[in-house]
């Protein structure tokens, strides 16, 4: 079985590869609607390495307040020094000012513009915000522990009495370092590193930020002290950290591809120490060359960068996605301009009163199947199978359901077949032979939606109105989902999710009117994809076929959408359909979904 790789990236994801031939084109980008906000006035051109200083807004009160929303970003260690640089002198012991580890930004959204009411020898600001997370010094965003939807604080002149060319300086500060999630864009890079899983048989994704002001001689540093503390949270659970005590001695030093690095790393045999170099050579991508692993001033690994990241012998998934919908209750392939259709990989006798579909290929020829059948009563129940090309027998479940969901199934590395639905509000695991479990979550609240990362050691869910990840343990050879972690985001009343790559997400929800937004795994970077969808998405399928780009398509009010372009999906495009009687109103394509 070859194992393909995810645009290039690990992703945490081997996955199984994906048949040559004809599918969805080489060019997949995602055409987007509307951006993230624009850089406002006064913020620097490009992408900076330290934000405005506190005059580059000069008379403008909003450009500086989102100037001093960014003051903070850059290398921790200077963040208060930044910070107070804009703060007027009498107010800057307000700050409780921490150093080293505990240096931690509140990242917040603006929910609104500020608000400035301009006072007899001051300025009131107010601004609305989200509560994203809180940036640790670590480059890692976890959950906020602030709760303030408001902030308020007042401008004052920075020149003497009667000139404004002296710019402003914030009184009555906040006593927490605030930093704009449009900040945390500019000033920051996200970064994959890699964590293996319990079975040390995958490598899965672990989002970072690092500051741009970073020199290019420190990233290997900050990556190994990243990886030296272990994976997120929410992900620990099936993740294999390094061995406990494991230090960096010493800044990492090197360039011109000769890199060496200095460890204390106890149970360092050679066996871990190759696998520790895979680990590196995947969370330092933009890496090449050598690098040199020392144990306690001992030399004892050279690595090829290049060389280990083929240690896993992946390739890259093509673009070789074949879509399918459902029309009149049966799987049909679809055919959009410019692609070419496949076969339809369900035996017509199975082919029948199918609601939706989840398909996946588990090695060059096998194909696993899992439908939501609905009967003469209404009621649904999952069917599924496996095959050869075509899949003919299939195993039904034994209780029906209200509503179901569309099945996903989890990718995993050795063969085992095992998937996740939303049944009647609730989550279930489900093996190849249609064995319907609960998935116990800890959660209040309905459960709408699953997908699963392409790793299969990553989920993504929305319960309870609101949009959710967690991880997968295999230990003991079945997915056990561990604690799942709450992503804020501007969307409201999530209705579907998928993973858009790597570490962004695909999800569909209010912004007002039904929209459709790429998120990042920790709900701190948006852009919105579409910003009205017309109606509540109820389906959406995506392919992550690079970390960039990726194509979806979704349902709305009965009617099936593509994006690249944004465009319905006609009739026509259905491929294998008889033309309906004259008179009769041809149905519509509903359902989409990838098989790759």
């Amino acid at each position: 079985m070859r194992q393909r790789l995810l645009g290039g990236v690990l992703g945490g994801a081997l996955v199984l590869a994906v048949s040559a031939g004809c599918g969805i084109p080489n060019r997949t980008d995602v055409q987007i609607e509307q951006r993230g906000p624009a850089a406002e006035t006064g913020w620097s051109s490009g992408r900076g390495s330290e934000p405005p200083s506190r005059t580059a807004s000069g008379k403008d009160a909003e450009a500086f307040v989102r100037n001093f929303l960014a003051a903070a970003a850059g290398e921790p260690d200077r963040a208060y020094e930044r910070v107070k640089q804009y703060i007027a002198v009498a107010d800057r012991p307000r700050l409780q000012e921490k150093q080293g580890s505990e240096v931690a930004l509140s990242v917040v959204r603006l929910t609104d513009d500020p608000v400035i009411e301009t006072g007899a020898d001051s300025m009131k600001v107010t601004i609305t915000v989200q509560q994203v997370g809180l940036l640790r010094a670590n480059g890692m965003l976890v959950p906020p522990l602030a709760t303030e939807s408001t902030y308020e604080f007042r401008l004052i002149s920075g020149g003497p009495a009667g000139q404004d060319d002296g710019g402003f300086y914030v009184a009555d500060p906040p006593n927490v370092l605030l930093l704009s999630d449009e900040a945390l864009r500019r000033y920051y890079q996200a970064e994959s590193i890699y964590f293996w899983n319990s079975e040390r048989t995958a490598l899965v994704a672990d989002q970072r930020y690092l500051s741009s002001a970073v020199p290019a001689e420190r990233r290997v540093s900050e990556v190994i002290r990243w990886l030296t503390a272990g994976p997120s949270e929410w992900l620990r659970v099936g993740m294999s950290g390094l061995p406990d005590r494991t230090e960096m001695i010493n800044n990492a030093t090197g360039a011109d591809g000769r890199w060496e690095v200095n460890l204390d790393m106890p149970g360092a045999d050679e066996n871990r120490l190759k696998q520790f170099g895979i680990q590196l050579a995947w969370s330092l991508q933009e890496l090449d060359g050598t690098l040199e692993i020392k144990i306690l001033n001992q030399s004892r690994r050279v690595i090829d960068l290049g060389e280990y990241r083929s240690f896993l012998a992946p390739d890259r998934v093509d673009n070789s996605a074949l879509r399918f919908c459902v029309y009149e209750g049966a799987i049909h392939p679809l055919a959009l301009a410019g692609e070419s259709a496949g076969a339809v990989p369900v035996a017509a006798g199975a082919n029948r009163n199918v609601v939706s579909a989840g398909l996946r290929r588990a090695g060059d020829d096998e194909i696993l199947a899992a439908l939501v059948v609905a009967g003469e009563d209404g009621r649904q129940r999952l069917t599924v199978g496996r095959g050869r090309d075509q899949v003919e027998v299939f195993t039904p479940g034994a209780d029906d359901h209200a509503a179901i969901g569309r099945p996903v199934w989890i990718r995993s590395v050795d063969g085992r077949s095992y998937g996740l639905v939303v049944a009647d509000n609730k989550l279930y695991r489900f093996d190849d032979q249609a064995a319907m479990r609960q998935v116990q979550l800890g959660l209040s609240g309905r459960v709408s939606a699953v997908a699963a990362a392409l790793d299969g050691h990553r989920i993504a869910l929305i319960v309870g109105g609101a949009l959710h990840v967690a991880a997968i343990s295999w230990e003991g050879g079945v997915p056990t989902i561990g604690p799942a972690r709450r992503l804020v985001t501007s969307l409201v009343n999530p209705t579907a999710v998928d993973w858009a790559g790597e570490s962004r997400l695909v999800v569909a929800g209010s912004a007002g009117r039904p929209a459709i937004y790429d998120v990042s795994v920790d709900g701190a970077l948006e852009t919105t994809l579409r910003e009205d969808a017309g109606a509540e998405v109820t389906h959406l399928a995506a392919y992550p076929s690079t970390p960039l780009a990726g194509s979806f398509m979704y349902e709305a009010n009965g009617v099936a959408y593509r994006s690249n372009p944004f465009e319905r999906i006609q009739r026509e495009q259905v491929q294998d359909v008889t033309p309906p009687p004259a008179g009769v109103r041809p149905g519509n394509p509903t359902a989409p979904f990838f098989l790759y």
